[in-house]
């Protein structure tokens, strides 16, 4: 994270603290934003989901009128909590604490917002070709840390129009200043070369794309 690094150790870190106060006047959420592209790219067939580190809930609220059975599974206890009473009152979906690859298939669409780095890669991207029905759809959000060139540019890309997203997304400014995230963070480690080569081994055609944001994505259809 070159980019993002200079601005930590510029000028102590000034660059940085200045960065965070102006995008704070504009907050928006990273991972909220691309729910809309998940709601674009359902499979076809639409009895079962299943939202991967739900968090919040907001992606499984989304899909719940556009899902037969919507699971949402988040090791996070207050993360469960929040999904919960977000969907209280919808009775297609499940808030799951255990362990996401014990939820019973076929599934027509597994969602991973952010989630994907926390796990074994390789294992989950696998058991998700196992669990997915024909037809059904693999869709994630994800997060790398730079390594190639253009791996940079995007980079220095989603700094330059962070700020612009936000301020068209939330024009009135926000008093609340810099927040700490509201769910578990953690870093990735793969970078998006080496997560595309093994995507493409384990998920053949599948489509994975750079994104603003800091983010990318992955589409992938379980062949019939």
């Amino acid at each position: 994270m070159a980019f993002r690094q200079w601005a930590g150790s510029f000028a102590g870190g000034s660059v940085s603290s200045a960065m965070a106060r102006l995008n704070a006047r504009h907050p928006w959420s990273h991972n909220d934003h691309f729910h809309r592209w998940i709601l674009a790219n359902l499979p076809d067939q639409r009895h079962t989901a299943l939202d991967v580190g739900c968090g919040q809930g907001a992606l499984v609220a989304a899909l719940a009128p556009r899902i037969g059975h919507v699971v949402g599974n988040d090791a996070d206890e207050a993360m469960r909590l929040r999904t919960t009473e977000r969907c209280g009152g919808l009775a297609n979906v499940a808030v799951d604490g255990g362990d996401w690859t014990e939820v019973e298939g076929p599934l027509d669409l597994v969602t991973m917002v952010a989630v994907l780095h926390h796990l074994d890669v390789s294992a989950a991207l696998r058991h998700v070709r196992h669990v997915l029905a024909p037809g059904g759809r693999f869709l994630v959000v994800g997060l790398a840390p730079p390594d190639s060139l253009t791996d940079h540019l995007w980079d220095a890309a989603s700094i330059v129009t962070n700020p612009v997203i936000g301020f068209v997304k939330h024009p009135r400014v926000s008093r609340a200043g810099v927040q700490p995230a509201s769910y578990p963070v953690q870093g990735p480690t793969m970078t998006y070369d080496d997560l595309c080569a093994l995507v493409e081994e384990v998920m053949p055609g599948a489509t994975m794309r750079h994104r603003l944001g800091f983010r990318h994505t992955i589409a992938w259809t379980k062949p019939a």
